[in-house]
C-alpha cells in the first residue's frame, strides 16, 4: 500500500520516469509473489505425486491435496484480464524442479512410514516423470510428456 501512495505522489508531482521505475518494481514484486505461491503449491503437489509413485497407491486425502494444489497453481498463474499466464511452461518447469527436493524430503517422512530417507526414496521414483506428471496436471494435458 505504501508503494501505491508513493506512486500517486510521483504522478501528482509529474515525475513520470520515477513513477515508471516504481511501477517496474511493483511488477517484479507481484511476479515474485506469484512465483513463491506456485513454488509452495508445487511442493505440495510433488510431495503427494512422489508418494503415489513410490508406494504404487493413492489415498483420497492425497488426491484431494493434488487437486487443490493443481487448482491453486492454475489460479495463481492465470492473468486476470489477459488470456495468458504469468509463468511460461519453461518457468513452470524450472519452479517445479526447484521445489522437487523439498517435496522429496517431505515425502520421505511419510512414504513407507518414513523408513527411507530422501536419497533412498528418490531411487524408487522417476524424477522427470513426476515433474512431467505435475506439469500435465497443471496445464490440463492428458499426456505424461509435457517437457522432454
Amino acid at each position: 500500500m505504501e508503494e501505491l501512495l508513493e506512486l500517486r505522489e510521483l504522478l501528482l508531482a509529474d515525475r513520470v520516469s520515477d513513477a515508471l521505475l516504481l511501477v517496474e518494481e511493483l511488477t517484479e514484486m507481484s511476479k515474485d509473489d506469484k512465483l513463491n505461491k506456485i513454488f509452495s503449491f508445487g511442493v505440495i503437489l510433488l510431495h503427494h505425486l512422489i508418494k503415489q509413485v513410490a508406494e504404487g497407491r493413492t489415498t483420497r486425502s492425497w488426491e484431494a491435496s493434488i487437486l487443490n494444489a493443481v487448482k491453486q497453481i492454475q489460479r495463481t498463474n492465470q492473468r486476470r484480464k489477459a488470456e495468458s499466464m504469468y509463468l511460461t511452461l519453461q518457468e513452470l518447469q524450472d519452479t517445479l524442479e526447484d521445489a522437487y527436493d523439498s517435496a522429496l524430503r517431505q515425502a520421505a517422512l511419510e512414504a513407507f512410514e518414513g523408513r527411507y530417507d530422501a536419497a533412498e526414496l528418490e531411487q524408487r521414483v522417476n524424477h522427470k516423470a513426476v515433474i512431467n506428471q505435475a506439469i500435465a496436471l497443471i496445464v490440463g494435458s492428458e499426456t505424461d510428456s509435457a517437457i522432454d
